[in-house]
């Protein structure tokens, strides 16, 4: 009988052990998700092409230049993460992925003539002009002094990405009868810095359509839902951003800080903003 029982308790250590090890061998290195589900919704995302447009159903057609803030509290989705984070990106973060892997092509000028190439782009992200003279020593112990470049800050972002400039065409097209606006061209601003204030630059211009793929597989923050995160393609797309104008089309080819100041400037943004409305608005008054 002890036998038996001697037996018996052995099959069940064995037994255990082999359910111990089948357990452990289940999860193998990359099966560890950050997340309860795997996220798939963004990661197959495709965009939505525009509809053919011809140039005889354009009814009326106006360009405006618009201003993201990166400060507003709307806006603050685009500017953040600072830091890397795996799980998602900051609107820049993902532009200069892209840019760098050769996938999206930065241009010097908004009318996307002149494009860059990738090592100007790197020279580029050393904003602040921190170089200095540093001592170093041969191998034979002898020391000697060297100028050290600034070297790429990974907190460069959160202190000099100032606001996007959005560069787009309103127009009324006659053929499906509604007022639309399609982004051509967004541009990065920033703020260089070295041994003097050197103010806002413009970093450089991408082409808004050749982005769209990208933006459309990439995540932005929902301060409400998790589970329901827009991409950067539906926050373009949706408009859900806080912009002011700075330019519309007009015979001096000028901005509006050119001819007024402070409030009355925000007034002029407005109005603006006030005729493209207007303008439909009367298009259908009976």
């Amino acid at each position: 009988m002890k036998r038996i029982s001697h037996i018996i308790l052995v099959v069940i250590v064995v037994l255990l052990s082999t359910n111990t090890k089948a357990q452990v061998s289940i999860f193998q290195p990359g099966d560890y998700n950050d997340g309860i589900y795997e996220k798939e919704n963004a990661t197959n995302r495709r965009y939505i092409p525009y509809t053919h447009l011809r140039e005889g159903d354009v009814m009326w057609e106006k360009r405006t230049w618009r201003r993201i803030d990166m400060r507003e509290k709307t806006n603050q989705p685009l500017y953040y993460p600072t830091q890397i984070v795996v799980s998602r990106f900051s609107f820049l973060q993902l532009l200069l992925k892209y840019i760098l892997n050769g996938q999206i092509m930065a241009f010097s000028d908004e009318e996307f003539q002149v494009p860059y190439e990738k090592s100007a782009i790197r020279d580029k992200l050393v904003l602040r002009e921190d170089s200095a003279e540093q001592e170093l020593f041969d191998k034979d112990g002898n020391s000697f002094m060297t100028m050290v470049a600034g070297s790429i800050d990974s907190t460069w972002i959160y202190e000099l990405f100032q606001n996007i400039e959005v560069k787009e065409d309103w127009f009324f097209d006659k053929q499906k009868s509604v007022l639309e606006v399609r982004i051509l061209g967004l541009g990065i601003n920033a703020l260089k810095k070295g041994k003097e204030d050197l103010g806002p630059i413009n970093a450089f211009w991408v082409y808004f359509p050749a982005c769209r793929p990208f933006f459309a597989k990439h995540e932005v923050y929902n301060t409400k839902n998790d589970s329901e995160r827009r991409t950067f393609e539906d926050i373009f797309w949706k408009r859900q951003f806080a912009s002011v104008v700075y330019k519309e089309t007009n015979v001096y080819d000028r901005e509006i800080q050119n001819y007024t100041k402070g409030l009355d400037a925000l007034l002029e943004s407005d109005r603006i903003k006030g005729d493209i409305f207007k303008w439909e608005h009367d298009l259908w008054h009976f």
